[in-house]
């Protein structure tokens, strides 16, 4: 086992919810574009479906971030416990408790068959969240510009 000090201990954060297609999979994909390897970023689903939600994707990817590889996952225990934070997004109970891991709960909307103008607007609220969030797990990280700011 590796003994590196907290200043080298790169923080782990899985996003759960329950298709793992859409808000989880968008604040994965949005926190690895800020983190800047800063910060490891899991998606997972309780009941995963069987690809990312399409309006998702298109979304994400006019916003230049890359969705080809994202692809639904089980969210299982073990992601959870080799997690420092795990958040939740409309899973519920269903999400394994791990003693020691801080949960949160981010009550956002599933942009799952809504129009873009609904895919962004929760999006954006997601993207919100996701940089206040690296603001506690790297303080000192620089965040690029939103990409969702008006240009």
């Amino acid at each position: 086992m590796s003994h590196r000090t907290t200043e080298e201990r790169i923080p782990q954060v899985v996003f759960a919810c329950v298709r793992n297609g859409g808000r989880s999979v968008a604040a994965r994909v949005l926190t690895e574009h800020y983190a800047q390897g800063r910060v490891i970023a899991l998606s997972a689903g309780t009941q995963p479906g069987e690809h990312i939600h399409a309006e998702v994707a298109e979304v994400l990817e006019r916003l230049g971030l890359d969705t080809s590889r994202e692809q639904p996952k089980h969210l299982t225990t073990e992601m959870v416990a080799g997690s420092d934070l795990a958040i939740t997004l409309g899973c519920g109970e269903e999400c394994p408790y791990v003693p020691g891991v801080t949960y949160r709960d981010w009550p956002v909307d599933d942009p799952g068959g809504q129009d873009e103008p609904t895919v962004r607007r929760i999006l954006a609220d997601l993207d919100t969240r996701v940089r206040a969030l690296l603001g506690e797990l790297a303080p000192d990280l620089v965040l690029a510009p939103s990409v969702l700011a008006p240009v």
